[in-house]
């Protein structure tokens, strides 16, 4: 994982602008980042980890202040990234903040998203189609609950794009070159 702090990580106590006030991802951002987001999944295979990455873009839609690979069963790529970056940023700049995820986050994810006041989450892959990848598989044994539904209950409104069309197919390989070997 890597860590940049911006000099401009906000201010305590001033309360967050809904929606999020960081620059809206271009088209081109959004699948250069979930590009990204899939090379940091495939680098956690490599550590032995499940194929799940994640990446925490600043406000400008172009800074990377970090990334995280899947961990294990309960301390997936998003949870571990919102939670070290809610210890290392205040909730006012993470509110700013995209955070990029190969794969739709489960409703674990979400959860800690929000309470880490990341403002928006981008994803390249829904839950539905890891299914298809990870069949019943012990190891990942997906939920059916869509991000938005968790984000819909929440009482501040987090900005949820996905899946995007031009990475899905790339998200999905990945997953079935994994899932289909173990």
């Amino acid at each position: 994982m890597s860590l940049t702090v911006p000099t401009d990580a906000g201010a305590a106590g001033v309360a967050p602008a809904y929606p999020p006030q960081g620059l809206t991802p271009t088209h081109e951002q959004l699948v250069r980042h979930l590009r990204h987001s899939s090379r940091v999944a495939e680098r956690a295979t490599l550590l032995g980890h499940h194929p799940f990455g994640a990446v925490l873009l600043g406000p400008d839609q172009e800074t990377v202040l970090m990334e995280q690979g899947n961990v294990d069963t309960v301390n997936h790529a998003e949870s571990v990234l919102a939670r070290v970056a809610a210890l290392n940023f205040t909730p006012e700049y993470l509110w700013s903040c995209t955070l990029y995820t190969s794969v739709e986050p489960c409703c674990m994810c979400a959860g800690t998203m929000y309470w880490a006041n990341i403002g928006r989450v981008v994803f390249g892959m829904t839950e539905k189609r890891l299914l298809e990848a990870t069949g019943d598989h012990a190891e990942n044994p997906t939920m059916s609950v869509d991000c938005r539904y968790v984000f819909d209950h929440c009482q501040k409104p987090v900005e949820v794009i996905g899946p995007v069309p031009e990475v899905e197919a790339e998200v999905m390989e990945v997953q079935r070159r994994f899932w289909s070997g173990r």
